[in-house]
C-alpha cells in the first residue's frame, strides 16, 4: 500500500524550476516574451528542448526553427509557459521506463500532441488564459510520477495485473487511494499553479457533479482529449488508456465538435 504521506513526499522531492526556467516564466507571466526568449536561450539544455519539441511533426513546420526567439514568438504567451512547464517534465522523466512499456521519444511524442491539441481546443472555445493553457501539462507529469510509484512495486502490480486482471487506474487507487487526476492536482500546487487549476484538473475525471458553466465545459473537452490521445495506439499499448475511465454521458454535447476541431488541428 502506496500511502497519501508517500504520495506527497514523492511529489515534494520533484525539483523546483531551475533559476533559468523560472525566470523566464515569470517573463512569460509578465507577457514579456522578449525577455522570456532571451533568458531561456541562456541555456543551453532549455534552448535544445524547445527546438526539439517544436520542430515535432505535430507543429507541422516545413522549415527547421532554430531561433528560441521565433519559437516564443510562434507558441505565444500561452504557449510558451505550457513549453516551459513541458520542459520541468523532461527532467523528471526516467531514463528507461520499467513497467509503461514505452520510449521517451514516444512520450515526448505526446506531450507534444496534447499541448497543440489543447490549444486549438481553446481557441474554438475563445478561452485566452495562459494558465489554463498550461493545466494540460499536468496530466503527462502525473504519468511520470506514476511509473514511479509503480515501479517501486513492480512485482505488485505486475501480479494484480495477471492474476486479476486490473487495469492501471484501478491498481492505483487500490494501492494509494488516490487516482491520476488527484495526483495531477498535487503536482499543480507543487508547481505553485491556482487552485482553479487544481479544480479543473480534478473535474476532467468526469466525477466532479458541483461545477460551473465554463468549468464543466473545460473539463468535458479535456477530459475527452485525454481520451482521445492516450487511445492511440502506442499509448495504448503502454496501457496509459487504462487511466482514463471514459465517461460517454459526459462528453456526449460536444462529441461532434471535438472531432472537427481535432481534425481540423491536424490538417494544420
Amino acid at each position: 500500500m502506496i500511502t497519501s504521506e508517500e504520495i506527497a513526499l514523492y511529489i515534494q522531492s520533484i525539483p523546483a524550476a531551475p533559476s533559468v526556467v523560472q525566470e523566464a516564466l515569470n517573463h512569460v507571466r509578465a507577457g514579456d516574451l522578449q525577455k522570456a526568449a532571451k533568458c531561456a536561450s541562456e541555456d543551453p539544455a532549455l534552448s535544445l528542448y524547445l527546438k526539439t519539441l517544436v520542430n515535432r511533426p505535430i507543429y507541422g513546420f516545413r522549415n527547421e526553427v532554430t531561433d528560441v526567439a521565433q519559437i516564443f514568438g510562434i507558441l505565444g504567451l500561452g504557449g510558451a509557459q505550457q513549453t516551459l512547464y513541458n520542459y520541468l517534465l523532461s527532467l523528471l522523466t526516467p531514463k528507461k521506463w520499467e513497467l509503461f512499456t514505452f520510449s521517451n521519444h514516444q512520450f515526448y511524442d505526446l506531450q507534444a500532441s496534447i499541448s497543440k491539441h489543447w490549444e486549438a481546443i481553446l481557441a474554438h472555445l475563445k478561452i485566452n488564459d495562459k494558465e489554463i493553457q498550461s493545466a494540460i501539462s499536468l496530466i503527462p507529469a502525473s504519468i511520470i510520477v506514476c511509473e514511479a510509484l509503480f515501479a517501486s512495486r513492480k512485482t505488485e502490480v505486475e501480479q494484480l495485473r495477471s492474476v486479476k486482471a486490473l487495469d492501471f487506474n484501478t491498481i492505483l487507487f487500490r494501492i494509494s487511494g488516490s487516482g491520476l487526476f488527484d495526483i495531477s492536482g498535487e503536482i499543480a500546487r507543487k508547481w505553485e499553479m491556482s487552485e482553479r487549476i487544481v479544480s479543473l484538473i480534478r473535474s476532467a475525471s468526469a466525477v466532479e457533479q458541483n461545477l460551473s458553466s465554463q468549468e464543466r465545459v473545460l473539463a468535458q473537452w479535456m477530459h475527452l482529449l485525454l481520451f482521445y490521445e492516450l487511445s492511440q495506439p502506442p499509448y495504448v499499448s503502454a496501457g496509459l488508456n487504462e487511466f482514463i475511465d471514459f465517461k460517454i454521458e459526459f462528453v456526449q454535447d460536444i462529441y461532434e465538435s471535438f472531432s472537427q476541431v481535432i481534425g481540423y488541428a491536424c490538417e494544420q
